[in-house]
């Protein structure tokens, strides 16, 4: 058979590509890593995480050449399996409080692509370009950081997919090996349980504890979320609280919502996005 032209990564992600190119996913919290005279950790909403994933600063610190930013997850291995909410516990905690689950349960940074190396801006570049520079930035560099495991071959592919879930991998991710980098999705997700992307755009009850949040889905349509688990609303109540003065929204479906400031994406689970209300799974 031959390859397909993009890269599948593990869930974690998977890639795949036309040159295509397979990975595996992790559930885990998005992190972007800057490396300059010191480490800088950041969200996809750019929001400052670095002193709840202290052990990955210090280990960029010790081992990234300066000049070097990185789009990965921060995961976290539980008796053997990748565990989102130990993740998401490090990721909502205090810096005191992630040193001590750090010393427990410490994490690990998987990295799906390089946004510069050398202090070269490789955004632009195709895939497969950024790749090779991912593999040479990390090639001297040992664990907690590491690329994401990725193929080209749709049958080791497919292997991942079937056999990988029992250690907590969702699934793999295919990428165009041509695609330049884009802060928006521009890969496709095969998922055991598929999800998307939604936009925040206000929620339901008070600020300091929503209920409900109202998203803009990929489609365009507005709505509102299923009632958010508390762990959850407390994450994000932390993002919407300093947003500053609200005003009345209304969904396509006539629903009404505080508004909130844009930013904030949050991951849904995709058969949900059908119906009237979308079941929100974590923050992006």
């Amino acid at each position: 058979m031959e390859p397909l032209p993009c890269v599948v990564e593990l869930l974690m992600p998977p890639i795949m590509s036309r040159e295509t190119h397979r990975s595996l996913e992790n559930d885990g919290h998005r992190l972007v890593l800057h490396r300059e005279e010191t480490v800088r950790c950041h969200t996809r909403s750019a929001r400052t995480v670095t002193s709840a994933w202290m052990d990955l600063a210090v280990a960029g610190q010790a081992t990234l050449p300066p000049g070097t930013v990185l789009d990965g997850e921060a995961v976290v291995w539980v008796n053997g399996r990748l565990s989102f909410s130990a993740a998401r516990a490090r990721g909502n905690s205090t810096s005191k409080r992630a040193s001590a689950l750090a010393a427990q349960y410490p994490a690990h940074y998987v990295v799906w692509d390089c946004l510069m190396a050398g202090g070269v801006d490789l955004r632009s570049r195709p895939y497969t370009e950024r790749r090779a520079a991912l593999l040479d930035v990390l090639a001297p560099v040992p664990p907690p950081i590491q690329a994401v495991p990725a193929t080209d071959d749709p049958e080791v592919a497919l292997a991942w997919y079937e056999h990988l879930p029992d250690q907590g991998i969702e699934g793999v991710v295919a990428k165009l090996a041509s695609s330049p980098y884009r802060a928006t999705r521009v890969w496709g997700k095969l998922r055991h349980s598929e999800t998307v992307d939604a936009n925040v755009i206000g929620y339901v009850g008070p600020a300091n504890r929503p209920r409900r949040l109202a998203v803009v889905l990929p489609d365009g349509r507005s709505a509102l979320s299923q009632a958010l688990a508390a762990p959850l609303a407390a994450e994000i109540a932390r993002l919407v609280a300093d947003a500053g003065p609200s005003r009345r929204g209304r969904t396509d479906d006539g629903e009404d919502y505080q508004t909130t400031d844009p930013g904030l994406v949050v991951e849904v689970e995709a058969g949900m996005t059908r119906h009237a209300t979308v079941a929100v799974t974590r923050v992006r």
